[in-house]
Order: structure tokens, then C-alpha cells, then sequence
């Protein structure tokens, strides 16, 4: 299961796998605080395209069209989160103040579209998480 959360609200039991999906880390937000697993930034869509939507709800389709482009090409940064939800409850962090028209949501509708698809060869999930260690992410602990 794939579960949103802003970073603003506490975390919880049932968040299970807590990973911040945000290029920048959420203003006055201590790391401690946020509890999360991981903080993968090649997940959230490219500065330009962010700075481009600029959370304007008028561009949000378009938006998602540019973002799931983006996302097709670095399948290496989500599969891993798909990993993880198959064996539990995943839960995406953003720091938006527009719960309905952010990253997160987008990200959330793009992963379910790939939730039963199989997961290339090749690429076996590490660890009980599924989620791998690489450079693109970025321990919070």
C-alpha cells in the first residue's frame, strides 16, 4: 500500500516505510522529527519542471504528463518504492501545502499504475525493505 503524508504532520504506527520523495528538504523541519526511512530526491520531478508548476492547479495535468515522462526515465529511483510497498505499507512524504495538486499525489497515482506490473530482471530488492542504497539516495538517520 502506498500512503501520502505532509511533512508537517506527525508520524505515525501505521505509516509504515516513511520515505521523503522532495527535492529540498522541508523548511523548518528537523531530520529527527520527520522519522524517515529515506530521502530519495531522484524521485521528485526535475527543478525546472517544479519551478515550472509552481503549485499552480491550472497546469496540474500537464504537470503530471511532464513529471510521468520524467519518472519513465529513472525507473531506477522508484522501482524501489514499488519494491517496498509489495511487502507492506509505504508511506511518501512531501512538504506541499496543496494536499491535491503536488508531487506526491502524482507519484502515488504513477506508482499504482506500476504496482502489478513485474519488476524488471535483473534488479532484485535489497534488504527487508526493498529499498536500495545508492548515491541518488540519502539517509536521513
Amino acid at each position: 500500500m502506498i500512503q501520502l503524508k505532509r511533512a508537517y504532520d506527525p508520524a505515525d504506527s501505521t505509516d509504515g516505510v516513511r520515505l521523503l520523495i522532495e527535492r529540498l528538504w522541508p523548511r523548518g523541519v528537523k531530520k529527527a522529527s520527520l522519522k524517515v526511512k529515506s530521502w530519495i530526491k531522484d524521485v521528485a520531478p526535475s527543478t525546472e519542471l517544479r519551478k515550472w508548476f509552481s503549485h499552480d492547479p491550472a497546469k496540474w495535468n500537464t504537470f503530471r504528463a511532464r513529471y510521468f515522462v520524467e519518472l519513465k526515465t529513472h525507473a531506477d529511483a522508484w522501482q524501489p518504492i514499488l519494491e517496498a510497498a509489495r511487502q507492506g505499507t509505504v508511506t511518501l512524504i512531501y512538504s506541499s501545502h496543496d494536499t491535491e495538486h503536488n508531487n506526491a499525489v502524482a507519484l502515488q497515482e504513477f506508482l499504482k499504475r506500476h504496482m502489478h506490473k513485474k519488476a524488471p530482471v535483473g534488479k532484485p530488492a535489497v534488504g527487508s525493505t526493498g529499498i536500495r542504497r545508492r548515491k541518488a539516495v540519502v539517509s536521513a538517520a
